[in-house]
């Protein structure tokens, strides 16, 4: 069997019980750091779960995938993914893969960051709309999801490229590099999602050039141009929003 379990957002204490008793029964225990970061060595992993884990490449869930499936016939294998492994388009694909292959597959949840976004800022999960990604390549399709989302009056997620982890002033300079009528619209980034140090702070792009987030992870949420007074709310108690959003309230 096939089995992809979820990490969690930071370190090998957000393991759920039920995935660490399917690790500890495993045959075979991977660990996959492309699609995500995690802040516990494959060391401590080793030293709290009690067995041998081999980190796996992008080529090794990709190009070289039907190798991991071919063992699964006949042992259990665990993969071990940061946030929750059903997120990435890439595990999907190779649960897919394995399924038309008449291999059995199981998937252990947890928390991701698209639900922690959700709780750390206290905007509605309904109300937002596709998500992208800022990579450090030339590229602006990113640009072009925002725009979308904010035509049918929907956030944008924002996932930061992690090679190396992009900042949020990183990701704000991009954004106003290709377009520069964004600078006095509100957005929240977010640092360190499911850390104790976790900080949220929401305020016109142009703003968030200087405001200090500390270490990556980060992540950031373009808000539609209309929020919920209940998000208003939120933002100004969880985000320090300034009292100026209420003009954008329904």
């Amino acid at each position: 069997m096939l089995i992809l379990v979820g990490l969690g957002l930071q370190d090998h204490k957000d393991l759920t019980f039920r995935g660490y008793e399917v690790i500890k029964s495993a045959d075979k225990v991977y660990l996959d750091l492309y699609t995500s970061r995690f802040s516990s060595s494959v060391e401590q992993l080793e030293e709290f779960l009690g067995r041998q884990i081999k980190k796996i490449a992008r080529s090794d869930l990709e190009e070289r995938s039907k190798k991991l499936i071919e063992e699964a016939k006949e042992q259990n294998i665990v993969i071990l993914v940061p946030g929750d492994p059903t997120i990435a388009t890439t595990h999907i694909s190779l649960v897919l893969e394995a399924k038309k292959l008449g291999v059995k597959t199981r998937i252990i949840n947890n928390a991701s960051i698209i639900n922690a976004v959700c709780s750390l800022t206290g905007l509605q999960n309904y109300r937002f709309g596709k998500s992208a990604t800022i990579s450090w390549q030339r590229s602006r399709a990113f640009i072009d999801t925002i725009k979308a989302n904010l035509s049918i009056d929907a956030h944008t997620l924002l996932f930061l490229d992690l090679n190396p982890p992009m900042t949020i002033r990183e990701a704000v300079e991009k954004i106003l590099s290709l377009e520069r009528d964004f600078a006095d619209h509100f957005a929240v980034g977010i640092a360190r999602a499911g850390g104790e140090d976790a900080l949220v702070k929401c305020e016109r792009l142009k703003k968030l050039l200087n405001f200090d987030f500390g270490e990556p992870l980060h992540s950031l949420v373009i808000l539609a141009r209309r929020i919920h007074f209940m998000e208003y709310e939120c933002l100004r108690s969880f985000a320090f929003a300034p009292e100026e959003l209420k003009e954008w309230v329904i």
